[in-house]
C-alpha cells in the first residue's frame, strides 16, 4: 500500500474528520427552516445531497444547484442564494464547537509524516469551511493543526469540477511533479472512490457508515479498506517496518 509512495492525499470530510453525521444534522435543519411543505423523515439526506453533487459536479457553483434543488423541492419562499448563506449560518457553530477526528487520525498522519512521506488534502467542501477547521476549531488544531501537517490543503475552490472527477487529484500531481503510481488516496466516500479510480491512483478507504448504501460499490473499486484509523496505522506499520499483515487480508483486497 505505501511502499513505492510518495504522496497521500486525503479527503476532509467522512475520512480524517468525523463529520458527514453533523452535515446531515445542518442540511436537515436547514431543509426544517426553508420548507413550506412537509417533510418527508425517511429520506436519506446525506446520499441525496451526495447523488445531487454528483450530479452537479460540472456545474459552475455545484453546492448553489444543490440549494435549487433543495427550494424547488421544498418550495421554499427564499431564494437560492439566500437559501445557501442561511447552510453557511447554521453550519458555522457546529464546525467550530462539534467537528473532530476520527478515532486515531491524528496518530496516522503523525506517523505517516515522521516516515517522509508528503500530505495533501483534496476536499470537495467549501473553502469557507476548510478555513474554519484551520484556524477556528480547537479540537483539530489541538490534535493535528492542518497547516503543519499538510504540503498542500486544496478545498473545493481548487477545481472546477469535483469528484468524481479527477481535476483535484491531477492538479496536485502535477503541482509535486508526481507520477500516479506514487500517490495513495485516502477516502470514505463512493464518489470519492471513483475520483481516485478515474485518477488511476490506489486508493484506501476508511469506513464511514454514511457511505453503507454505497459499499458493494465502494468495496469494488478500492484496493484497501480498514475499518478505522487505528487498523490503518497498525497495517502501515507492518508494511514499513516488517510486521506480519495477514491480521488484515479480510480488509484488504
Amino acid at each position: 500500500m505505501l511502499k513505492g509512495k510518495k504522496l497521500i492525499i486525503f479527503d476532509l470530510d467522512g475520512t480524517l474528520i468525523d463529520s458527514i453525521g453533523i452535515w446531515n444534522a445542518i442540511d436537515h435543519k436547514l431543509i426544517e427552516t426553508i420548507s413550506t411543505i412537509p417533510i418527508d423523515e425517511k429520506i436519506d439526506i446525506g446520499k441525496r445531497r451526495d447523488e445531487k453533487l454528483k450530479e452537479y459536479s460540472k456545474c459552475e457553483d455545484a453546492y448553489l444547484a444543490y440549494c435549487e434543488f433543495l427550494k424547488e423541492e421544498y418550495h421554499a419562499k427564499l431564494s437560492t442564494h439566500e437559501i445557501k448563506k442561511l447552510r453557511y449560518e447554521i453550519a458555522d457553530q457546529y464546525l467550530k464547537e462539534e467537528i473532530d477526528y476520527k478515532p486515531q487520525a491524528e496518530q496516522v498522519l503523525s506517523y505517516l509524516k515522521e516516515k517522509g512521506f508528503l500530505l495533501a488534502i483534496a476536499s470537495t467542501t467549501n473553502d469557507h469551511t476548510v478555513e474554519i477547521y484551520k484556524k477556528d476549531n480547537e479540537n483539530i488544531k489541538r490534535k493535528a493543526n492542518l497547516e503543519d501537517y499538510f504540503s498542500i490543503i486544496y478545498a473545493k475552490g481548487a477545481a472546477k469540477q469535483l469528484k468524481p472527477n479527477p481535476e483535484i487529484h491531477e492538479r496536485i500531481l502535477k503541482e509535486l511533479n508526481l507520477k500516479p503510481e506514487q500517490c495513495l488516496i485516502v477516502e470514505d466516500s463512493l464518489i470519492g472512490v471513483e475520483a481516485a479510480h478515474n485518477a488511476n491512483i490506489e486508493v484506501a478507504v476508511i469506513y464511514d457508515k454514511y457511505s453503507d448504501s454505497n459499499r458493494e460499490q465502494i468495496n469494488r473499486l478500492c484496493q484497501y479498506k480498514f475499518k478505522d484509523f487505528g487498523e490503518m496505522l497498525r497495517y502501515s506499520k507492518g508494511e514499513l517496518e516488517g510486521e506480519e499483515l495477514h491480521e488484515f487480508s479480510k480488509y484488504c483486497q
